[in-house]
């Protein structure tokens, strides 16, 4: 099966619970095999079975309460 890698930047991120919280939310998306979030970069790689919807992604970060500026 492929994989499709796909980085985001996120604003607001500034600790481990921040990472796991956008990761938990990410992660629930249809599709998305891992998320590995870095708050002091504040990039969010995720790897997904096909492109991501990226209004998906920006309403599992802001679910999270922190804001997608975009793809980084």
């Amino acid at each position: 099966m492929s994989t499709v890698t796909t980085t985001y930047k996120v604003t607001g991120m500034t600790c481990g619970h921040c990472e796991g919280a956008v990761s938990e939310e990410i992660s629930a998306i249809d599709g998305v095999t891992e998320v590995k979030a870095a708050a002091p970069t504040g990039l969010v790689t995720v790897t997904s079975t096909r492109e991501p919807d990226d209004e998906a992604v920006r309403a599992a970060v802001d679910e999270a309460g922190y804001e997608l500026v975009g793809r980084a």
